[in-house]
Formats: structure tokens, C-alpha cells, sequence
């Protein structure tokens, strides 16, 4: 391919590294809203350097990001920690924004003094957004829950801040949560499932709690009647990192918090498996076979 030719506001990148997201299997599946025809070059998410200059930066864009050179929109990077890796920085984007935007919109960023600790329900726990979002939780001093596949990653998770993990290959998380909370539910879910697994969410939290739905890894469409939200007067957000990321003034304020936390050295990502890009097929299977660990990266030099 010839390399791509940047446009106003944008700047050519020489990729070092790309988080692989759920949402590259729904690309590759012709499922992702918006994907244009094949050929399509995937990857939202980087690090490299800027070309001429080569300052590191780490960055978001809706396609392009599995390749060596990528063109971005400078508003949609930042600056890559000083001893942060390339994949650990090609990790931080997708992850990082969506799990603080959830909280965001969950009304859990901040808090009164006196108010009690919030709970949240975290699904995926040990993905790339789970562990960001127990990262993120435990500095916002948040009561979390968390789902996973197995006991061994559960543990892992437990060691980054999580509370409470419940395998839900053993047991029923809806009624996993209401033993644990003693029937008062949660304040929040991070809901990316879909499916039946939407109406379940509901069920899980408490009185004016909130559902906060940004994917469907089940490949189902959300299963949800309104009427359960009557009773508890909870309601259903969705979050889609796509159109957010064109809202300058939530970015900014979402950067300038989490870039607090990064200089402090209380955030950084959680790499789990890094594989060269001839070998995309199985990062896309880790994913797809619930085998990943925090953040599957691919590494392009």
C-alpha cells in the first residue's frame, strides 16, 4: 500500500504497536457500524512516533491503526509516559477512555463527602476495559464486583484492586450479587455482553442505579423490556467511544483526570499477551476463546 498522505489536522504515525478490541472481530465479521467494503486496513487504537519528528504518541482512530505508517487526527493522541512500553502505551486508549467514560456516565467520578461507597458491577473483568475499570475504581474508591471465566483470573484481577469476583462458569452472577449485597443491588453495571445479559444487568442494580451498556461481545442484540426499569426507576446508558471521541470538552476533561493518575504512577496498562501482526488470526482468537488476560497487542516494528 502506498503510504497514507495526511490531511488538515492530521499527522502520519510510524506504528510501533495497536491494541487489538473486540471490535476488530466485528469489523472482520462485517458487523461494526459504519465499516466500509474490503479491503479495510483495522486497529483503533496505537503507539509510534510522529513522523518527522518522532515524538512518541499514543493514539485513537476508527481504522487504520494494523499498519506500519497510519494517519490520525492530532486531537485524538497523547503524549506516550516516559517509561511506558509501546504496547502498554498502543493499550491505553480504547480501554482506558471507554472504562472512565462509563464511570463518567454512571455519575461515579465524583462524589459528596459522607455519600457511602458506590458498588459496580464489572463484566469481562479481566479484559482489557475490565482491568482498566478496576484500575480506575479503585482510585475512585469504588465497591466492585467483577465477572470472569475462571478463579486464575479472577485472583489476577483481585490483585489490581477488585473486591469481589464471581466465576460465572460456577455461578449465577445475578444471584451472586444479590447474596453479596445482601439484596440491595449495585449502583452500576458495565454492561458489553448483550444479549439476555442487558435485562440481567437491570436486575442487578439497586434503586435509581444505571445500566451502562458499550458493546455486545455476545453477538445478540440487548434482550431488554422497559417495564423493568419502572420499579427501581433505573435507566440504560449507552456509550460508543466512536462518537464520543468527537466531543473535545468530555476528552480533555477525561485526559486532564486519568493524566493526574499516569504522572503519579497510580495507572498504567495491563498487558497481557503481545504477538507480532502476522500473527493477528490468533490475537483475534484469544479474544473470541475468552483466553485474554488484560490487553492483547500486536506489534508492527
Amino acid at each position: 500500500m502506498p503510504e497514507p498522505q495526511p490531511g488538515a489536522g492530521e499527522v502520519r504515525v510510524r506504528v510501533e504497536a495497536a491494541g487489538v478490541n473486540f471490535a476488530d472481530i466485528i469489523t472482520a465479521n462485517g458487523g461494526y457500524p459504519g465499516t466500509p467494503p474490503p479491503p479495510l486496513i483495522a486497529g483503533r487504537e496505537f503507539a509510534g512516533t510522529l513522523d518527522p519528528s518522532g515524538e512518541r504518541m499514543m493514539g485513537y482512530m476508527q481504522w487504520g491503526a494494523f499498519a506500519e505508517v497510519a494517519v490520525a487526527r492530532l486531537d485524538m493522541m497523547w503524549p506516550v509516559p516516559e517509561d511506558w512500553t509501546a504496547p502498554e502505551a498502543a493499550s491505553f486508549p480504547v480501554n482506558y477512555f471507554t472504562a472512565y467514560l462509563a464511570y463518567w456516565k454512571a455519575g461515579l467520578v465524583s462524589r459528596a463527602p459522607g455519600e457511602p461507597r458506590p458498588r459496580v458491577l464489572i463484566h469481562a473483568v479481566a479484559g482489557g476495559v475490565g482491568t482498566a475499570a478496576v484500575q480506575i475504581g479503585k482510585l475512585l474508591d469504588l465497591e466492585m464486583y467483577g465477572t470472569s471465566s475462571s478463579d486464575e483470573k479472577l485472583q489476577r484481577v483481585q490483585k489490581l484492586g477488585l473486591q469481589h469476583g464471581i466465576n460465572y462458569r460456577e455461578r449465577d452472577y445475578e444471584q451472586a450479587i444479590q447474596e453479596m449485597t445482601k439484596g440491595e443491588g449495585v449502583d452500576a453495571v458495565l454492561e458489553m455482553l448483550g444479549g439476555e445479559h442487558t435485562a440481567k444487568s437491570i436486575r442487578c442494580v439497586k434503586e435509581f442505579g444505571r445500566v451502562i451498556v458499550y458493546g455486545s461481545a455476545t453477538g445478540k442484540p440487548s434482550a431488554l423490556d422497559t417495564r423493568a426499569l419502572y420499579a427501581k426507576g433505573a435507566s440504560v446508558h449507552g456509550l460508543w467511544l466512536t462518537v464520543l471521541s468527537g466531543n473535545k470538552p468530555v476528552m480533555a476533561d477525561a485526559w486532564k483526570r486519568m493524566s493526574v493518575w499516569i504522572a503519579a504512577g497510580r495507572l498504567r496498562p495491563v498487558v497481557g499477551h503481545v504477538l507480532p501482526l502476522e500473527k493477528a488470526g490468533d490475537a483475534f482468537k484469544l479474544l473470541l476463546e475468552r483466553k485474554n488476560f488484560g490487553k492483547v497487542v500486536l506489534v508492527i516494528h
